[in-house]
């Protein structure tokens, strides 16, 4: 991982000992460092405090401008696909079947869960997300505008850093979308 600028490191970060926080400039993602082992990941290090490590990226990371200006933001997602979406299938299901009224009751089965405190989004994203982002607790980085789909950036761009969203519909099905940065 090249073009990193400058670590974060302290028990702030939520990080394990000899762990920081780095951002690469070539991905423009944070990603996680061990300073004694030379080890260097995408995903927080086992035996990370998953909530300090999400408020600090939320509050020294947050929204941040590419070298164009143009303001950039960082979110996760919950998507839950049907057989109308653009594309029917997922890394769970190589075809899915379920209608659209079906899709929009699991997400808001699942919006209930998060409200509630049961359940976090990104633990909900992880196992029943229809978007291959679910391998990172569906975080999909930073992204400016123009790049997502309209509904969902309106959405995005609607959220201060740690708020949810209700479900928004896209052509690729229904979404719960949670502001990071």
């Amino acid at each position: 991982m090249v073009n990193e600028s400058v670590a974060s490191v302290g028990p702030e970060t939520g990080l394990p000992e000899n762990w920081e926080v780095r951002h690469s400039q070539s991905h423009d993602l944070p990603y996680y460092y061990n300073s004694k082992s030379g080890e260097s990941s995408w995903e927080p290090p086992e035996g990370s405090d998953l909530v300090k490590l999400k408020e600090y990226l939320t509050v020294k990371m947050a929204a941040t401008s590419d070298k164009s200006g143009q303001e950039k933001v960082r979110a996760s997602h919950l998507l839950i696909k049907h057989r109308e979406s653009r594309r029917p299938s997922s890394w769970k299901e190589a075809e899915i079947t379920r209608t659209k009224d079906e899709a929009k009751s699991i997400i808001l089965g699942h919006e209930a869960r998060i409200r509630s405190g049961a359940a976090s989004l990104g633990e909900l994203a992880a196992k029943e997300s229809d978007c291959s982002s679910a391998r990172k607790n569906g975080d999909l980085g930073f992204f400016g505008r123009g790049e997502m789909q309209k509904e969902f950036e309106d959405a995005t761009f609607a959220l201060k850093p740690g708020e949810m969203s209700r479900v928004v519909e896209t052509s690729s099905g229904f979404h719960l979308i949670e502001r990071t940065a």
